[in-house]
């Protein structure tokens, strides 16, 4: 091949993007500590404020003081890097403390930290299911990426079973005889905003011999008591044999992690090349972490003034018959079914109403399935979910999208 035919390979792969108008486009904006979740577009007219309405900074956590104190004073005395892997140089304190708060979250012997949650997954189910001789993994059917690289990667035999389906589940357990199992699934599904009923699941894995794996990453910080997540608030937590959470999300920070009992945390500490050779998270990154945990152990301020403003936006969006998918989370999804539809819609509202919403396109959900995932905060007022739905209802109109109830399209 001549240098030039790579080249039209990769332009040709883009161009099929394009035609089937799912090409992501990332937007350049800048937040606004003082003003979340008002920021600033870089748009090619030059900076524009914005609204941003699809941040998974849940909680407002990525500008509070205790956070960002946290963050710049252990900079100022630790510097901005961790120095090497965890292996090496870069066991910092700072993580060692991390993670002794995540456990304590979770009521678990261990934690174990990670650079991000998709890695903390990927490696996580990867490594476990690979140290379980002749291991089955039973994963559901819309669990997230990084936890179908997981299972990918153990290079066990797989059995997917229906979504939040127990009599599938069950099926397929018996099915596996005695052999060590694996059950993945999350709490809540960020792109439909459903929860999985974990207590249920727990119910069968006892049942039939079988480890849990729990992705708690859309619900940590947001959900329980101490805000450990949605298995916290059922009282099933102590049941579920491994959690993973992010501290990327509504901890505010970034981040991934699992907690577990001793010899779990440690045996993946021990056997994941991800974990043993990527650069550690620096102590800066985890004393905020470990701030903004702490801080929403104990304070429900926030998780209060979150539920309150999701209940409002959904209310407003119901009676203004925009399609709202069902769900009882923070996460309000609003089905278009078209690609090209989805981000015209996505386009209109930044540039026309300075409203921030990124279109879900496939293969993050299916062909047909597209939508616009809104994520309001407690920092996102009446005034301002007015002002969404008003210009929401403006683009069904522009756009001739379906709404809810027909007759609002005439309105």
């Amino acid at each position: 091949m001549k240098l030039s035919d790579y080249d039209h390979l990769f332009e040709k792969a883009l161009a099929g993007l394009h035609s089937e108008r799912r090409y992501r486009v990332f937007t350049p904006i800048e937040r606004d500590a003082a003003r979340f979740p008002r920021a600033t577009w870089h748009s090619p007219e030059g900076p524009r404020e914005i609204v941003v309405w699809c941040s998974n900074d849940y909680l407002g956590m990525g500008r509070h003081p205790k956070v960002i104190e946290a963050m710049t004073k252990t900079a100022g005395e630790c510097g901005t890097g961790a120095g090497g892997t965890r292996n090496i140089a870069g066991n910092s304190k700072h993580l060692v403390d991390l993670e002794s708060e995540l456990a304590d979250l979770h009521q678990k012997e261990s934690a174990l930290v990670f650079t991000s949650g998709y890695i903390s997954n990927e490696t996580g189910i990867s490594t476990l299911a690979k140290l379980l001789p002749n291991c089955l993994i039973l994963s559901d059917a819309l669990n997230h990426n990084s936890m179908i690289e997981g299972v990918r990667q153990s290079g066990c035999q797989k059995m997917i079973f229906r979504h939040n389906d127990l009599a599938h589940l069950e099926e397929l357990l018996k099915s596996a005889g005695d052999r060590p199992k694996l059950v993945v699934f999350e709490s809540i599904y960020s792109m439909d905003g459903d929860v999985s009923p974990i207590g249920a699941i727990c119910d069968l894995a006892e049942r039939y011999g079988a480890m849990t794996y729990l992705d708690e990453v859309h619900a940590v910080g947001m959900y329980g008591a101490r805000g450990a997540g949605v298995a916290e608030r059922d009282g099933v937590m102590s049941r579920v044999d491994v959690i993973e959470g992010t501290l990327g999300k509504a901890f505010g920070v970034v981040g991934g992690y699992i907690a577990g009992k001793a010899a779990v945390c440690d045996a993946v500490r021990s056997f994941a090349p991800g974990f043993i050779f990527t650069t550690a998270l620096p102590p800066a990154i985890a004393a905020a972490a470990a701030a903004s945990i702490q801080h929403l152990k104990t304070s429900q301020l926030e998780r209060i003034g979150h539920r309150a403003q999701v209940a409002r936006a959904k209310s407003e969006m119901f009676k203004a018959g925009l399609p709202v998918m069902p769900g009882n989370t923070h996460i309000i999804p609003l089905m278009v079914g078209d690609a090209a539809a989805c981000k015209a819609a996505s386009d209109m509202l930044l540039s026309q109403y300075g409203i921030y919403i990124q279109p879900i396109n496939y293969p993050t959900v299916p062909r047909g399935a597209e939508r616009l995932r809104v994520t309001p905060s407690p920092l996102h007022d009446d005034k301002l979910i007015a002002e969404l739905v008003d210009a929401l209802v403006e683009v069904w109109n522009k756009l001739g999208l379906t709404f809810a109830r027909a007759q609002q399209a005439a309105e």
